[in-house]
């Protein structure tokens, strides 16, 4: 219960990731530089400043955070507003104090598993009504694996449901002490092009296909939401979609799920000071529609028992 781990975000009421309503702790730290991610503050384990110029109140009515820069790393910009030097910048995160409309913020804050559950637990009652729980996000969790074991080991103790989702690019050792304590595992499987893979994630997919199979093996009981982000220029050729799901067929308890690409997470880069490497590309409707027909008339027997046409995972396995 004492152990910690550093937390960026805990959202709830979501019904997207596992069964029923869900409170979902997303972790700092990821092996993965998806050139997609929707969650770029997820990346860096520790936590990090970000700066929205938008809710800046300007110069004129507040200069708190430059008085309190030690190195001089915040000073005027355009608009009147201040501009953040991230090559100097500490991340001493004095200047996230001080700024009183937290248009200079902070990722990731330090909560040990006690309160993480405290706080999963404000919403139980949705979760008996629904079959929900706690679900583990991130970033990678298995990046925390200690934290992330402890919160799941907690949980089932307070007889909350437990979902974790992973790109499986971790040790096998850690996924398997982690299983141990699902009851939901969604599992990341972006392409079966290894090559084409480590281009656009940072990495192969040799170890997460190979981990996939050992979570088989070992716990074939235990349900699995095999995921693809389908995103423009990588896998959103019906081919790449089929080449997964030919691989996971035939595999026990084992569901798949396509997750449109989407745009939502492009202002984070900008407030983290980054570029989005996706620019403005976009997915093609024509081509969606044929991966979501081909899902559904190939292989309807492996679509999510999460998705609104299946229901819940607890109807489809009833």
């Amino acid at each position: 219960m004492k152990k910690s781990g550093i937390v960026f975000n805990i959202q709830k009421y979501s019904v997207h990731d596992g069964p029923g309503i869900r409170t979902v702790v997303f972790l700092k730290g990821c092996p993965l530089r998806c050139r997609w991610c929707s969650n770029p503050e997820s990346q860096k384990p520790q936590p990090q400043l970000v700066y929205n110029p938008k809710k800046c109140l300007t110069l004129e009515h507040c200069v708190r955070c430059i008085e309190v820069c030690t190195v001089g790393a915040i000073r005027s910009g355009e608009g009147n507003r201040i501009q953040l030097d991230r090559e100097i910048c500490t991340e001493c995160l004095l200047c996230t104090k001080a700024c009183p409309s937290l248009a200079l913020n902070v990722y990731g804050e330090t909560m040990t598993v006690a309160q993480v559950i405290d706080k999963v637990e404000e919403d139980s009652s949705f979760y008996s009504r629904s079959g929900g729980g706690l679900t583990i996000s991130g970033g990678e969790p298995m990046h925390q694996v200690e934290f992330a074991v402890s919160l799941l080991k907690e949980a089932k103790r307070h007889r909350i449901n437990t979902a974790m989702e992973t790109s499986g690019f971790c040790q096998w050792e850690d996924l398997r002490d982690a299983c141990g304590f699902l009851d939901t595992l969604l599992y990341d499987v972006k392409s079966m092009d290894p090559e084409k893979h480590r281009v656009f994630t940072g990495i192969s997919n040799e170890l997460i296909l190979e981990n996939l199979q050992r979570v088989r093996e070992a716990f074939p009981d235990l349900p699995v939401w095999v995921r693809t982000p389908v995103v423009p220029g990588f896998n959103d050729d019906p081919k790449d979609i089929r080449q997964i799901l030919e691989h996971i067929h035939g595999m026990p308890n084992t569901y798949f799920e396509a997750l449109d690409y989407h745009r939502m997470g492009k202002p984070k880069y900008e407030y983290l000071g980054l570029e989005f490497p996706m620019g403005d590309q976009k997915l093609d409707e024509e081509k969606i529609q044929r991966i979501h027909q081909m899902i559904r008339s190939e292989f309807p027997h492996l679509r999510s028992p999460g998705s609104a046409e299946n229901g819940s995972l607890q109807k489809a396995a009833s």
